[in-house]
């Protein structure tokens, strides 16, 4: 059960030896697979997903102040601001008085679904904690994780993992086996409100109702097995998507024929993600996917503590 009110913390003051400032990496994820198998009491889906970090990452630099100093790179209004949003529940959950000053650069494209928000989110919680000497348990930062975000708790818990619900049950899971990605989004950003709302609309008969095989879907990725991973590809959301924006589906289209041995479409989009054998395969295939946003990045893999 999902704690949503935790007892007032007193921060640790601050020490010589914590006064450094904190410098994180925030990657962006790809969504393996995304299957919607209802629509829940409080407005939102709950999905199954097979989600994965890749070694496209965001910067933060978070440092004591005396008051919140947030800084973006490009410029975001603090209004659609996700990291501030995350300072003042943070903020509001433990009664915390300090400040901080967050300097955020951005490399992963906005309205992507690729994750770059929550993942921003994710880091500044977790740093802000350490350097706030909050000392909030695992559990209580997954809680106030899926407050603000749907994929915030995956980025507080791991590389890989099977999500369900609206995104707060993680379940790590082991991926052996690092796959080379080309990551592509046209010049359209996409609303994953608009996403679902529009699925609800699409074809409400399209919910998953058979199980889904996570063993045997990740025995597959472990193997490269692309010929099989090919035929359980599946976003739910993709469909809708694509038929507002048709881009998508060309896209999709271009990357197999040059060269991909599967593709997709992550999250809600407007990113399709092509798996190439190698870097310079990818690289070729990049060449002509110009004037979209491009990217050749790797999947991470957990490291063993």
């Amino acid at each position: 059960m999902i704690r949503r009110d935790f007892s007032p913390r007193q921060c640790i003051p601050d020490l010589p030896s914590r006064s450094a400032p904190l410098y994180l990496r925030a990657p962006a994820k790809i969504n393996w697979f995304l299957k919607i198998v209802g629509k829940r009491d409080d407005g939102f889906h709950n999905i199954i997903s097979l989600m994965q970090s890749v070694n496209l990452y965001d910067s933060l630099v978070i440092e004591h102040a005396d008051s919140v100093d947030i800084a973006t790179d490009p410029d975001i209004p603090l209004h659609d601001n996700i990291v501030y949003k995350t300072v003042n529940i943070l903020k509001k959950h433990t009664h915390c008085t300090k400040g901080a000053r967050i300097q955020l650069k951005k490399k992963i494209p906005v309205g992507a679904g690729l994750g770059g928000g929550s993942s921003d989110a994710a880091y500044a919680l977790s740093g802000l904690n350490t350097l706030w000497g909050l000392q909030l348990s695992q559990e209580e930062l997954n809680a106030i994780g899926a407050e603000i975000g749907s994929d915030v708790p995956f980025f507080l818990n791991g590389t890989s993992a099977l999500v369900e619900g609206r995104g707060e049950k993680v379940t790590p899971l082991k991926i052996q086996s690092s796959v080379m990605l080309l990551l592509v989004k046209p010049p359209v950003s996409v609303s994953t409100a608009w996403a679902y709302t529009s699925f609800d609309k699409f074809d409400t008969d399209k919910l998953t109702k058979k199980p889904f095989d996570i063993k045997l879907f990740c025995q597959a990725l472990n193997r490269k097995d692309f010929a099989s991973l090919g035929k359980m590809l599946d976003n739910d959301l993709e469909e809708v998507v694509a038929e507002r924006y048709p881009v998508i589906r060309q896209i999709r289209q271009k990357l197999t024929g040059t060269g991909a041995a599967i593709s997709g479409m992550s999250g809600s989009g407007s990113t399709v993600f092509g798996v190439f054998e190698n870097k310079d395969k990818a690289a070729a295939a990049a060449k002509t996917m110009k004037p979209n946003w491009y990217s050749i990045v790797e999947t991470l893999l957990r490291v063993e503590s």
